[in-house]
């Protein structure tokens, strides 16, 4: 397979060189979309950027005839440009757009489905308070649900294919990996199609899966081996779920590790998460939560032994990870880091813990200062942060807490926070009696979700690889 991969990277790498050679703007373009739909961005990041690099310098802000009168390039360009942190004003969808009402022109769009698609999918890369990018994600979405009927009684099933799955969920939302055999199936139908991506994208996905089961084996192994199932009656099992969260965060075979630590990781937010809302009394939670915070075994003596368990077990994973941290990254400072965000994220589903026993219903604002921390999401990232480092960690945690990253960071917290209380029954114990009923909760948190969407993208326009990277990560 490896063989066969270097073979096909190469005859892909020519493919780069004929199409950035070329002025073909959308050919880039397209070239720069499928690599990354098919999984294989990594393998060509210097070629992307050369290719994006060229189409800011001669479409973006200039008179093209490309920009002028495609609504597929004008779409794919700007979420493309903006996936990768490039400056492109929404002011490039102006040609489609009535001045005087700000809304778009059915005239100009409607024949376009493909570029609905793309209009729909770059909508979601806007930021806050960019008018056009939120009447772009009203006018495509409300087309192409009217048009979607109409595609499949003309057996255009196809295209009816990809507006259904966009309209299921956005790219910027998806994980990426998790689509790529489907835009394999996708790629192959298509009339004009270079055969050598779909090779490797094959090829690579074959090789990424096979050491994903590797890491799977040896997660299932610590599992089995940890024996808490067995001993912790109330909490739940799930090592695969859990191992496909840190799948969705880094798949290349080179972060085996990342995956690994971060798989126990989850595991363990998971058994906390049980711990505090369906095992320990307030009492005992109290307990808990000052051993984890003061790192002292001595307070969980008086405690019953499921929670003595627990805690063991959170102290044994954190000083292994930091160990081998160390021994990767030759960082010796990690393991404070690490226990001080368990020590906060234990302290916040104390709270959440209090509220709910309490009856107390907090205000909007005291539930979502808390629940970026109880998200995990803290958690999460700083255990990624130092699992991908590659420098300095003094230096690389100043990065971290500079006001941009902090901001990223947060609001990325509360974006796990609303995911997780739409589907869940936190928010029906805080807010039954705050919002009324579930179709007004349910919309509540949907608009304020998707704003808080609109945070994370303004932070990557511009940042740095690192900045790029943690935005992926998180």
């Amino acid at each position: 397979y490896e063989v066969r991969a270097e073979k096909l990277k190469e005859e892909a790498k020519l493919i780069f060189a004929q199409v950035v050679a070329d002025d073909d703007l959308v050919a880039k373009l397209e070239l720069v979309d499928s690599v990354r739909k098919l999984g294989l961005a990594s393998f060509f990041e210097d070629e992307i950027k050369e290719g994006l690099d060229h189409v800011v310098s001669f479409a973006i802000g200039k008179p093209s005839s490309h920009m002028k009168h495609s609504l597929h390039f004008c779409a794919l360009s700007f979420r493309l440009l903006r996936q990768h942190g490039y400056h492109v004003s929404q002011d490039i969808f102006s040609e489609f757009v009535d001045k005087p009402t700000r809304s778009f022109m059915e005239s100009k769009c409607c024949g376009d489905t493909l570029g609905l698609v793309e209009l729909f999918e770059a909508s979601h890369l806007g930021l806050e308070h960019e008018d056009i990018m939120e009447e772009a994600n009203r006018f495509s979405a409300r087309i192409l649900k009217s048009s979607y009927p109409s595609l499949l009684l003309h057996h255009d099933k196809d295209l009816a294919e990809c507006v259904a799955h966009a309209l299921e969920l956005p790219i910027h939302w998806r994980v990426q990996w998790f689509d790529v055999k489907w835009h394999i199936k996708v790629h192959e139908k298509r009339k004009k199609v270079d055969r050598a991506l779909i090779d490797l994208a094959k090829v690579n996905f074959n090789v990424v899966q096979s050491a994903l089961q590797k890491d799977l084996r040896q997660i299932a192994r610590w599992w089995k081996d940890l024996g808490l199932i067995e001993r912790l009656d109330f909490t739940r099992d799930r090592i695969v779920e859990s191992f496909l969260c840190s799948v969705g965060l880094a798949v290349e075979p080179e972060f085996s590790s990342f995956r690994i630590h971060l798989t126990k990781i989850i595991i363990m937010i998971l058994i906390l998460d049980d711990v505090y809302d369906v095992y320990g009394s307030i009492e005992e939670l109290k307990h808990f939560t000052a051993a984890i915070e003061k790192r002292n075994a001595r307070k969980v003596d008086k405690l019953p032994k499921p929670m003595k368990l627990c805690f063991q077990a959170l102290t044994d994973i954190t000083e292994e990870i930091s160990v081998e941290i160390q021994n990767e990254k030759g960082e010796d400072h990690v393991q404070p880091h690490l226990e001080r965000v368990w020590g906060d994220f234990c302290k916040a589903m104390l709270v959440e813990a209090k509220w709910c026993r309490g009856g107390r219903t907090p205000s909007l604002k005291e539930y979502l200062t808390n629940g970026s921390v109880s998200s995990s999401g803290t958690v999460i990232a700083v255990h990624s942060f130092f699992s991908v480092l590659n420098s300095n960690t003094t230096r690389g945690m100043k990065g971290l807490s500079e006001k941009n990253h902090h901001h990223l960071i947060h609001n990325v917290c509360l974006i796990i926070r609303l995911c997780n209380d739409i589907g869940t029954s936190k928010v029906t114990t805080y807010y039954v009696s705050v919002l009324g009923s579930w179709l007004i909760r349910f919309r509540i948190l949907m608009i304020f979700l998707r704003f808080r969407f609109t945070k994370p993208n303004r932070t990557i326009l511009g940042s740095n690889r690192f900045v790029l990277y943690m935005n992926r990560v998180l």
